[in-house]
């Protein structure tokens, strides 16, 4: 990444999506994906209304920056919410893998579309990175009995968000990161309470615990760590962004080892090294001989 300050904030994103999974895995058994996803975009909207008042002259006016936002915001919503039916019914650490795929799509795509620079390293930086994940994983990827179904929802949901991630780069990177996810969450929200209307019902949990998640995943994971995220996109590539995530799956396993006291075992290690190996490489600068 280009500045410290990047490395600060991306750091941030980190930790707070790391702990995430296991969060949201804890909201599903209790309120269905339509409801619980819908929740997390209307906190997540009310959380970040208030700042538009001091961001009004960054709100834009032209119609088709509008089309274009609301648009960015139904693909991150369908992301989202295929993501959260396939976390249903299947581990959050092979969940986290398959998400994690998002990389993969994005940087197939960063070259064509948005002209990035396409290097060796970088390409050998991505394929060690989604290794390492693997390799964090593995145990877990043998023992899960995987069903075809949250597969597919899961790797549509890192397709999408692969889809989202150069959209917003190539249309929108110069609107205000503040005003796209408030755009995209309140148009989330209104897309999803159509869907649970229609296919759950409208459904939540009156427990201290499941609002303290619900505040977690909406106020933290995405109104802090997704504004964060959508502002580094506008100031990094794409492809340098989005492989760095890699570092996400990690840090969710260290967190499991400190809260869970669940076991890090010799591949773990080996998976840490293969993941910020794969992220030094992606980050490296840009040789002046690579080409387009």
């Amino acid at each position: 990444m280009k500045t410290a300050r990047n490395w600060a904030l991306f750091t941030v994103v980190v930790l707070i999506w790391g702990t995430n999974w296991s969060v949201m895995k804890s909201g599903l058994k209790v309120v269905g994906p339509l409801n619980f996803v819908m929740q997390r975009f209307l906190f997540s909207t009310l959380a970040l209304s208030p700042l538009l008042v001091f961001r009004q002259r960054h709100i834009p006016k032209d119609r088709s920056i509008w089309t274009k936002l609301l648009f960015h915001g139904i693909l991150n919503t369908l992301s989202m919410l295929s993501t959260n039916i396939g976390l249903v019914n299947e581990q959050s650490g092979i969940s986290a893998v398959l998400t994690y795929t998002q990389p993969l799509f994005v940087f197939c795509l960063a070259v064509p579309i948005l002209k990035e620079v396409l290097t060796g390293e970088r390409f050998l930086g991505v394929t060690i990175g989604f290794l390492g994940v693997l390799v964090l994983y593995f145990k877990r990827i043998l023992s899960a009995s995987m069903v075809l179904l949250p597969l597919g929802f899961l790797l549509l949901g890192a397709f999408l968000w692969g889809i989202s991630i150069i959209y917003y780069k190539r249309f929108l990177s110069h609107v205000d990161p503040i005003v796209t996810n408030a755009v995209q969450f309140t148009a989330g929200l209104i897309l999803l309470s159509l869907l649970a209307s229609t296919f759950e019902g409208f459904f939540t949990a009156i427990t201290g615990t499941y609002l303290l998640m619900l505040l977690y995943i909406s106020v933290m994971a995405s109104a802090v760590a997704l504004t964060l995220w959508v502002s580094l996109l506008r100031e990094e590539e794409a492809t340098v962004i989005s492989a760095s995530s890699f570092v996400i799956p990690m840090v969710a396993l260290v967190f499991g080892w400190i809260l869970l006291r669940e076991t890090i075992e010799l591949e773990s290690i080996l998976g840490f090294a293969l993941i910020l190996a794969g992220t030094y490489l992606v980050n490296k600068k840009v040789p002046s001989y690579s080409v387009k």
